[in-house]
C-alpha cells in the first residue's frame, strides 16, 4: 500500500469531525487525493449495523456490542480503507480500533487485552500512520451534544473511563499519536495537525 492512513479519535463532542474535515480540505488543496471515512457505518454492512449500535433501544449485551463493532471494522477496512490506501490515497478516518478498545474495553469494563486482540484482528493488523487524539474533559464534550445517541448516553463514569484510556493509549505509543487540546481555538488545533502531517507525508507527485 502506498497511501497514508490518519485516524481521529477522542471522546464524544471532542471535535473530531470538524478537524478531520479541515485537515482533508488542507491536504486536497495541496494536491493530495484524500478519502474521508468513518466508523461505524461507512460500508454496506456498516450501514445496517450503525442504527443497531447507536440508535436502537435493543438491550445489547456488552460482548455482543464489541463483536458488532468488530464486524463493522472488518468490512470497512476491506471495502473502503485498504482499497483507498492501495490506490495511493490519504485516508482520513473518524474513529478506528482505539475507539473499540477505549469504549468497549475500558468503558464497558470488558477485558482490555481481549478487546485489543479482537480489534486489531478484525482489521488484519492495519495500523494508522498517525492517530490524532482530540482530548476534552468528558463533561465538556458531552455538553456540546444536543441529541445524545445510545453510546453518548452511557453515563459520566463510562465516559471518564473512555477518556482516561485514550490518554493511556497515546502515552504508550507517542510515535503514532498526536494529542491535541480540543478546547483550543480551531485554527490553532488545525495548525498543530498540519505541522505534524506535513512532516509525515511526502508532497504529491
Amino acid at each position: 500500500m502506498t497511501g497514508y492512513f490518519i485516524v481521529f479519535e477522542g471522546g464524544d463532542g471532542a471535535g473530531k469531525t470538524t478537524q478531520s474535515t479541515k485537515l482533508a480540505t488542507w491536504l486536497a488543496e495541496r494536491g493530495h487525493t484524500v478519502t474521508t471515512t468513518f466508523e461505524p457505518g461507512d460500508s454496506t454492512l456498516g450501514k445496517a449495523l450503525r442504527p443497531l449500535l447507536l440508535h436502537s433501544e435493543m438491550a445489547l449485551n456488552d460482548r455482543a456490542e464489541a463483536l458488532l463493532y468488530a464486524a463493522d471494522k472488518a468490512q470497512h477496512v476491506a471495502d473502503v480503507v485498504r482499497p483507498a490506501l492501495t490506490a495511493g490515497h490519504i485516508v482520513i478516518c473518524d474513529r478506528y480500533v482505539d475507539s473499540t478498545i477505549a469504549y468497549q474495553g475500558a468503558g464497558r469494563t470488558l477485558d482490555i487485552a481481549e478487546i485489543t486482540r479482537l480489534g486489531w484482528w478484525s482489521v488484519g493488523g492495519l495500523k494508522p500512520d498517525l492517530t490524532v487524539l482530540m482530548d476534552v474533559p468528558e463533561a465538556q464534550g458531552l455538553a456540546r451534544i444536543a441529541d445524545p445517541d445510545r453510546i453518548e448516553s452511557a453515563g459520566a463514569d463510562f465516559h471518564r473511563r473512555v477518556r482516561q484510556h485514550f490518554l493511556a493509549l497515546a502515552a504508550a505509543e507517542p510515535q503514532r499519536y498526536l494529542v491535541v487540546n480540543g478546547r483550543a481555538p480551531k485554527d490553532e488545533v488545525a495548525a498543530q495537525m498540519q505541522q505534524r502531517v506535513a512532516a509525515l507525508i511526502a508532497p504529491p507527485a
